[in-house]
């Protein structure tokens, strides 16, 4: 049964490294992901599952201990789902973590998270509601207490230098989807147009219905922590418990 969820953003620049000389516009961001991790940890998981984009269609799975890293956008800064010894060996199995699920990894560590067993799923950007919704049902089944890490953006058509340009469409996708984060309704977010949401690049839609469905019968309240579009890119972070 899913017992709390956290929803963060997960473009590569949350990383100071990798945003180099513009870290700190992102230091509310951060700090607002680093509140929301912490309302997981007093949920007291069983397990904890990352859920972020990753590609176009399907879903694929990463068993705790695999590695990702930031190599392409040159620096030299790897991460794991997982922070113990005993995870070395997974990780030189595993296939590579996805950007998303990088950037979920490495906010865990900036928390030293220890606890529950972590791993992750990545989630197709186009695949249909319906899909997302029982892959999440299923997450919610694996363990008594599970909580989700949910990484993912909005619309990235908020101004004219953003990266998809402007779209009149994000602002309106980008509330609708704010308000359903902030509060937990399961049912907004599963009204979210999947292809809009291909439109306007909101890369989130997926991670986000999955986390609807995982939520369904929870009777979890949500709290929104940071809104805020700084690159023309929408960016929210939420707290469900």
């Amino acid at each position: 049964m899913l017992v709390a969820a956290a929803v963060c953003p997960c473009p590569p620049l949350l990383v100071p490294e990798v945003a180099s000389g513009a870290a700190r516009e992102l230091d509310a961001a951060r700090d607002a992901c680093a509140d929301a991790l912490g309302a997981l940890a007093a949920s007291r998981p069983d397990l904890l599952v990352v859920v972020g984009p990753a590609g176009q269609d399907g879903t694929g799975t990463y068993p705790r201990g695999s590695v990702g890293g930031f190599r392409g956008f040159g620096v030299d800064l790897g991460v794991r789902l997982g922070a113990t010894a005993e995870d070395d060996r997974a990780s030189a199995a595993g296939r590579e973590l996805p950007e998303s699920l990088a950037v979920g990894a490495w906010l865990l560590s900036r928390t030293r998270w220890a606890d529950a067993p972590v791993e992750g799923l990545g989630v197709g950007e186009r695949l249909a509601s319906g899909r997302c919704a029982d892959e999440g049902r299923k997450l919610a089944a694996r363990a008594e207490r599970v909580a989700l890490l949910v990484l993912g953006d909005g619309s990235a058509c908020r101004t004219l230098k953003a990266p998809g340009y402007l779209d009149e469409r994000a602002d309106g996708f980008d509330a609708a989807a704010a308000r359903a984060l902030g509060t937990a309704d399961t049912a907004a977010l599963l009204a979210l147009d999947e292809h809009v949401a291909y439109e306007l690049k909101a890369a989130g839609r997926a991670p986000w219905q999955v986390l609807a469905g995982a939520a369904e019968g929870a009777g979890l309240d949500g709290r929104l922590l940071y809104e805020e579009a700084p690159y023309g890119v929408g960016y929210f972070v939420a707290a469900w418990s």
